[in-house]
């Protein structure tokens, strides 16, 4: 039996990868994740399926690299770095920041549809949630583990706080009302959701 060589991302030319990216993307928001195919990726980009198995080994592969480049870009066009929570000595306000711009990427129409098919179908395929959760969103979820850890530092937060637990207090109702649409997600929305949230993390 031939060993299938790795996916080589060294040879991957940019045009053919950012049409790629934009296809799976406009690809699964369109038809839902299961009816989206690397077939079709490669017909929507332009290019040969084997072009896709060179570089990535599964179109879920292709879609969460596109998520993360999403990000990337969205951030670097609003000037900030990607993956990253300021740190400005101010809790609250960087808190509000990161979530206001939350807000206006879970409201923008490249990112909703393909993020909402691609949350709907990590419910039943468990291997597909994990790695949304695992390359996605964990890493960011880390940075505010990261932030609330230096509040405790500077006594912005309680001590005996975990800070795993705490940040799901204003991240996971924003991802609820978004998944389900119990009501608007807007900026006022997530500033009330810290302030809540804050006044019950504060010192004693």
């Amino acid at each position: 039996m031939v060993k299938k060589p790795a996916p080589d991302a060294t040879r991957r030319s940019e045009k053919s990868r950012r049409a790629i990216y934009a296809a799976a993307l406009a690809l699964v928001g369109e038809a839902g994740y299961r009816k989206t195919t690397v077939e079709g990726i490669a017909a929507r980009a332009g290019v040969g399926k084997q072009t896709i198995y060179r570089w990535w080994s599964s179109k879920a592969d292709v879609l969460l690299e596109a998520f993360l480049d999403l990000g990337e870009q969205a951030a670097q066009a609003a000037g900030q770095q990607p993956y990253t929570l300021p740190d400005t000595g101010d809790l609250a306000a960087d808190l509000k920041t990161v979530l206001r711009a939350t807000v206006d990427e879970l409201l923008d129409p490249r990112f909703e549809a393909p993020a909402r098919a691609l949350a709907a179908e990590g419910l039943v395929d468990e291997q597909l949630g994990r790695e949304f959760v695992g390359k996605l969103l964990e890493p960011q979820l880390q940075l505010y583990v990261d932030r609330l850890r230096s509040a405790q530092e500077t006594g912005g937060v309680r001590p005996d706080v975990d800070p795993r637990i705490g940040l799901e207090l204003f991240v996971s109702p924003l991802a609820q009302r978004w998944l389900q649409r119990t009501g608007p997600i807007t900026h006022d929305y997530t500033d009330t959701l810290v302030d809540y949230a804050l006044h019950g993390l504060a010192p004693r």
